[in-house]
């Protein structure tokens, strides 16, 4: 077991009950011994459903599953496995998924077609779909509608704490919930969600706008955090709403008045889950948020903060607590995007590092060097050609992850 992250939240955030969704647990075997490593939930009927994926060209079998079914907009189960992948599995990857479908659908009295799937864990190797057979009904029989931290950790794999947000807003003088929980440590550069990510909110709202509100909310969350550049084949996030919250008018037109308050509260919330898997990246000690300003476009700020925050000098450098601007410099610079080295400024925190294409005249080395021992940085660059900015998340790069990785199959 890995020590929990310095990282890490004080405690799991107190998650509430959403309406018209329930859920168990169970110890499968699948990979790890004497915990458990399935989820299964179950959803009110006239459920929506909305969903991002990875961009991998080498997605997972669950993942081709789930783009199948996300346009019917419907959804009545989630099955979640932690341990194997099921990618890259071919053929038997396939079978796999129709076969777990289907046992959920027997389980809970539903279509296979409504049943989402997703899996995180080794890839490459064969998923025995019939593993779940011993526990899905076991669980069908005992489904609560409390017990979140144990859904959380129920997927976790090299993660070293369960992750889970929730928020409230007011629709039409209700308390609508929206809850999530995620999970991800490694293998984080998602181009799309989040490793594997879920929240449910007890709202009525249409299938396409969900997926609207969901896309554009993921491009500063899940699309602005990094942990080591590399896109996971299983990456996959969805929302589910059950429509449950008593007495509120059903959210359909992107216009709705409603809708702000609607998106203000999943963006907040997919953020705050985003920021959960970072401070949990592998071998982590460093929480790091990089600001563009001054760039041509907000494209191309993220793409330089990205560079950024993607090399590996610069995270070393972090991870030693050295204040070694001259890598920013250096990772700006190759990013491919507009930039005028003359205009070029950095800073780390509250302290000026560069100023106008050089080392700033009033630069301390000891004040920079306290803003690196912090346990959160703040890197600001501002490139100098435009208006464009965009902020990104990422941690610093230790020995640990390493040895995490080097041992990952063993």
């Amino acid at each position: 077991m890995l020590s929990r992250s310095p990282l890490a939240p004080a405690r799991f955030a107190d998650l509430a009950p959403a309406a018209g969704v329930r859920f168990g647990t169970a110890a499968a075997g699948i990979k790890y011994a004497d915990r458990e490593d399935v989820l299964l939930m179950q959803f009110a009927p006239r459920t929506t459903v909305a969903g991002v994926f990875t961009r991998s060209r080498c997605a997972a079998a669950p993942v081709d599953w789930c783009r199948n079914l996300i346009e019917r907009g419907q959804a009545r189960a989630l099955l979640v496995n932690a341990g194997n992948a099921n990618a890259f599995t071919g053929v038997h990857g396939r079978k796999a998924v129709r076969m777990s479908a289907r046992m959920v659908a027997d389980a809970l009295g539903c279509r296979p077609s409504e049943v989402f799937l997703a899996s995180t864990g080794v890839i490459g190797e064969p998923l025995e779909a019939q593993q779940f057979e011993g526990c899905l009904g076991d669980i069908a029989g005992r489904l609560v509608d409390d017990r979140w931290e144990a859904a959380a950790a129920a997927m976790m794999t090299t993660d070293t704490y369960p992750k889970g947000a929730t928020r409230t807003v007011d629709l039409d003088g209700v308390p609508v919930r929206l809850n999530g929980i995620a999970k991800g440590s490694g293998m984080i550069a998602p181009d799309m969600a989040t490793m594997l990510a879920f929240v449910f909110t007890d709202a009525p709202v249409a299938a396409p706008l969900l997926q609207r509100l969901l896309k554009k909310s993921t491009r500063t969350s899940f699309n602005a955090i990094t942990v080591d550049g590399d896109t996971s084949t299983s990456d996959t996030l969805l929302a589910f709403a059950t429509g449950q919250a008593p007495g509120v008018a059903p959210l359909i037109e992107p216009r709705d008045r409603r809708v702000r308050a609607f998106a203000a509260a999943l963006d907040s919330l997919l953020l705050d889950l985003a920021h959960q898997v970072v401070r949990d990246g592998e071998g982590a000690r460093k929480f790091v948020e990089i600001e563009v300003t001054g760039a041509a476009s907000a494209r191309s700020a993220r793409t330089i903060a990205m560079s950024v925050a993607n090399s590996p000098l610069v995270k070393t450098a972090v991870a030693g607590e050295d204040a070694n601007w001259g890598r920013i410099v250096m990772a700006v610079g190759k990013a491919g995007e507009p930039a005028d080295r003359d205009r070029l400024a950095i800073w780390f925190g509250d302290v000026r590092m560069a100023h106008k294409g050089e080392r700033d005249p009033g630069y301390d080395e000891d004040a920079a060097a306290a803003i690196m021992r912090r346990p959160e940085i703040a890197v600001r660059i501002d490139v100098g050609v435009g208006k464009g900015r965009f902020t990104v998340w990422t941690c610093d790069l230790t020995k640990d992850y390493v040895a995490i990785n080097g041992d990952y199959r063993s």
